[in-house]
């Protein structure tokens, strides 16, 4: 009955949501501007700029498509809050160029790597009804197998330490028919890579070999330094998704 009720009430918030776009002026959203869904200058911000991202505590290879700021950040912070699904289009191309870089970088062929995607809580499942990842994967391209899956909640990692969130999330995934695969891993923002360890690991254990991760944006937590010198490593970017059930990494 819970369940029920909270898919009704998902139903209702989409349609007051399409009621209130058909009588207010569409807006940007990553400026707000009027207008468009997403304006030609903040499109032009989500242009792909892979990136490494440096994980400690495991040598996975992760690239980042874009800086989680500005209207990256606006956008991402959208679609999950709003529920949006229209918006996953315009950040493909990032994840596309993360993807890309993954491969080269492991000397691999695109098509022969098995995207695997972080997999959703049910509480943001439901509450959006759909998974992000997997939306902006196929829009990239690739059709992403769900070869995880979470054994436990985790508690909201806002506020723990490094140290702490991979403590939080430690066992917390397990892979299912994975032995054998190449895979790799995608998810929206990496933080400070405690989730994608933790995925890596489970995948590891059931039998894959993970050849890296690539993800929509990169948000360095303050004191962490990316290792790289262009726009990426000399952008201060402090912000944090604000959404409980997406805030384990």
């Amino acid at each position: 009955m819970w369940s029920t009720g909270q898919d009704a009430w998902r139903i209702v918030r989409r349609a007051v949501a399409d009621a209130a776009a058909l009588a207010l002026p569409e807006r940007c959203a990553g400026c707000l501007a009027p207008g468009r869904r997403v304006c030609a200058a903040c499109l032009r911000a989500l242009a792909p700029d892979p990136a490494p991202v440096v994980v400690a505590g495991d040598e996975l290879a992760v690239w980042a498509g874009i800086p989680f700021a500005g209207p990256a950040a606006s956008i991402l912070r959208t679609v999950k809050r709003d529920a949006r699904p229209r918006l996953a289009r315009c950040l493909a191309p990032a994840l596309a160029g993360a993807l890309r870089e993954v491969a080269h970088s492991s000397e691999a062929a695109p098509g022969s790597l098995v995207v695997v995607p972080i997999p959703s809580s049910p509480k943001s499942l439901r509450a959006r009804g759909f998974r992000l990842v997997d939306l902006v994967a196929r829009h990239a391209g690739v059709q992403p197998r769900r070869l995880l899956a979470l054994r436990r909640s985790a508690a909201d990692q806002r506020g723990l330490g490094r140290v702490d969130r991979l403590e939080n999330l430690r066992g917390g995934m397990l892979a299912r028919r994975a032995t054998g695969l190449r895979v790799v891993i995608v998810d929206d923002v990496v933080t400070t890579g405690a989730t994608l360890i933790e995925a890596a690991r489970a995948l590891r254990a059931g039998g894959a070999v993970v050849v890296g991760a690539a993800t929509i944006a990169a948000t360095p937590l303050r004191g962490h330094t990316p290792s790289r010198t262009r726009p990426f490593a000399n952008t201060a970017l402090r912000e944090h998704s604000g959404d409980a059930s997406e805030t384990r990494r």
